[in-house]
């Protein structure tokens, strides 16, 4: 017999959330964001906007809270460090990398697209 899969709440699904507006977000001002239970953070680098995880994977702590310069963020906590464009894993105690998410802005709108890893 097989199994069947419980359907994801369509707001987890691929759609696209608004989280706040673009004048929000600044190089050195991330938005903190949450869509449904996900902590979600908006960063600017170099103009374009990036979605990430916003708890870092190793202590629960919101990386839009802790030091950002260039792509790099660092956890206020351990000092791990992120780059916010790929979600990679740069330095510190933390072993796992973070999600990414696709990011857009309409209508001076950002959305995030939760569900879908961005490329």
């Amino acid at each position: 017999m097989p199994s069947i899969e419980e359907p994801r709440p369509l707001a987890l699904m691929d759609t696209w959330t608004s989280v706040g507006t673009r004048e929000q977000v600044a190089a050195d001002w991330p938005l903190a964001a949450e869509i449904g239970s996900l902590a979600v953070g908006v960063f600017e680098v170099d103009g374009e906007l990036y979605a990430v995880d916003d708890i870092c994977p190793h202590a629960h702590a919101r990386l839009t809270q802790g030091f950002t310069e260039g792509c790099e963020v660092e956890c206020p906590l351990h000092g791990a460090t992120f780059d916010v464009t790929t979600g990679r894993r740069r330095s510190g105690p933390a072993c796992d990398d973070l999600k990414t998410f696709p990011v857009r802005v309409v209508d001076g709108r950002i959305e995030v697209q939760i569900g879908v890893s961005a490329p």
